[in-house]
């Protein structure tokens, strides 16, 4: 009796083990899975998501081979990620195993390359079994439904490139400067130093620029000096007397010249110039200037100065025929102020004669309008005329990159990288066309040489949206006012600083206000989705095809809106 029932409990786990290993493995239930999130959302240029599976006991056959295939289905395409196979426990292979009598959990990851299409589009799980020789296939089951795109949004088209400053300026101050030097205890100007080369230039720069309509005297200064030798008083009175004299003279040529116009005719005077001598003493070639600079270091009472320096006998003998000469004199000098063209008179010359301007004035035109084609053409003509300036080829460049002439752009930012060496603005520029063209790994090394150029936090703000790192695109874009930078905010769900940078933007376009009733959808807002949708839409009637099919808005209606 014993051994029968023994015999019936084998053959019974017998025909058990049996059957879980032959019978086909059933169909898999939408209940079984879940994925995050659904419904999906792009990350920067990518849809990624993970589905879990949880699959009940006494489902997974234990010979049974399964291979999972998410597919996303839009638009009457099927686009596959990457497929993952499970086994049963009977099974030999290197598959994580599912338990028969337990079931089990296991994770699908899933990534798809975006494209718009997605938008409408749901998620599939193929499934395929091998059991032994057999091989079938079970029904597909749909495990999430759309796609976020808000992300889609960043774009590097949008991006200021770097632009080459210019050196330009209105008012240019030119001195011009004249010595009338005195013989040794005289304040009268002797003949011959009213003619020096440097007094007749100065006379000339004056009267040049009282008749110039583009120049100005902005000042006339005399400075009269007495060498530091001899008593103070006396040498007081006598550099006293040189200026008045110079003051004199200079009156006298003015009106002579008719000029009236000067801004004013400063004068002062030094006695006893021993600033003058100490710079002098410090670059001659005395044998003991060491010892004469310690005496004015030592002494600071100008009668022991010069009490000391006489003391030095011969010494001060050289100093009297090689040094103090040099410190009898007026110096005149005449501040005189050249004024460039006029805005407006930049502006028309640009159009009729740019070869007149030179490259500064057509680099400080180039940022006087804000027509594009205009400013493409200033920069074109700064090309042609200065070949060899990489700015007019930089700017060039920003000017094709804003229009959408990107191979025109790479090919000007290449010229001026050529001409400037490591210069940072075309390498930053050349990085947002390797971002255009979708080599972020080749625009990351051009950023990385471009430090410290304008608009380099905003270009790798853009690279790291399109490479899914929210967080350190909204750090790099810093208090950054545009869609890009209110973007990152919405992304790393800082809503109400989205809101401050997109109110900030100075020409709000559509994607601005898109964004702002995409800010609506997320906080709630249901007038500032419609009104916001309504002006996008304005600006750009495509939006509405995108915004009937956005999910960010799947929970409110937004017709009235569209139409």
């Amino acid at each position: 009796m014993r051994q029968n029932l023994i015999l019936t409990l084998a053959l019974g786990s017998a025909l058990v083990l049996t059957t879980a290993c032959s019978k086909k493995l059933g169909q898999f239930s939408q209940d079984y899975f879940s994925t995050n999130p659904n419904p999906l959302e792009v990350v920067g240029e990518k849809v990624p998501a993970t589905v879990t599976a949880k699959v009940p006991a006494k489902f997974f056959v234990k010979n049974a081979t399964v291979t999972v295939t998410p597919t996303l289905v839009y638009d009457g395409t099927e686009s596959t990620s990457q497929s993952y196979t499970f086994q049963g426990e009977n099974v030999k292979g290197n598959a994580p195993v599912v338990s028969y009598d337990n079931g089990g959990t296991f994770n699908i990851p899933v990534n798809f390359n975006y494209t718009p299409a997605m938008d409408q589009s749901v998620l599939y799980l193929d499934f395929a079994v091998t059991q032994g020789k057999k091989q079938y296939v079970l029904p597909r089951v749909p495990v999430a439904t759309g796609v976020i795109s808000t992300a889609a949004l960043a774009t590097a088209a949008t991006v200021t490139p770097a632009a080459s400053a210019d050196a330009f300026q209105r008012i240019i101050n030119e001195k011009y400067a004249a010595d009338i030097m005195f013989l040794i205890n005289v304040a009268n100007i002797r003949a011959n130093q009213l003619n020096t080369d440097a007094m007749v230039e100065l006379q000339e720069a004056l009267i040049s620029a009282n008749d110039a309509d583009n120049r100005q005297i902005e000042e006339i200064n005399i400075k009269s000096y007495a060498s530091p030798d001899g008593p103070w008083d006396f040498n007081n009175q006598l550099a006293q007397k040189r200026e008045n004299n110079t003051i004199a003279y200079m009156t006298s040529e003015l009106t002579r010249d008719n000029i009236t116009e000067f801004g004013e005719l400063t004068a002062n005077f030094t006695p006893e110039d021993w600033e003058g001598f100490q710079e002098l003493v410090s670059k001659s070639n005395i044998q003991d200037k060491e010892l004469i600079l310690s005496i004015l270091k030592m002494y600071k009472d100008p009668a022991k100065r010069n009490e000391e320096i006489k003391n030095l006998g011969s010494v001060f003998t050289e100093l009297a025929e090689t040094i103090l000469p040099k410190l009898r004199y007026s110096r005149i000098t005449a501040s005189i102020n050249v004024i460039g063209k006029s805005d407006a008179e930049l502006l028309e010359l640009v159009t009729v004669a740019p070869e007149q301007l030179s490259i500064e004035e057509l680099l400080y035109t180039g940022t006087l309008t804000n027509d594009n084609a205009l400013r493409q053409a200033i920069y074109s003509a700064a090309t042609r005329q200065y070949p060899n300036d990489y700015r007019a080829w930089n700017n060039l460049g920003m000017t094709q990159y804003v229009a959408g002439d990107y191979k025109a752009a790479k090919n000007s930012f290449s010229k001026a990288s050529s001409l400037a060496k490591g210069n940072p603005e075309p390498l930053m520029n050349l990085g947002l066309i390797e971002m255009i063209d979708g080599n972020y790994n080749e625009a990351n090394r051009y950023f990385g040489s471009a430090a410290g150029t304008e608009n380099l936090g905003e270009a790798l703000g853009v690279y790291y949206l399109k490479q899914g790192d929210n967080t350190k695109a909204a750090q790099a874009f810093g208090n950054t006012k545009s869609n890009n930078a209110a973007l990152a905010q919405i992304l790393t769900k800082d809503y109400a600083k989205a809101q401050s940078t997109l109110a900030g933007i100075n020409n709000p376009d559509a994607t601005t206000y898109y964004l702002m009733a995409v800010l609506g959808a997320r906080t709630n807002n249901e007038a500032m989705i419609n009104s916001n949708l309504k002006q996008a839409v304005k600006l750009d009637n495509s939006l509405a095809a995108k915004a009937a099919k956005d999910l960010e808005f799947a929970n409110y209606n937004i017709s009235s809106a569209l139409n």
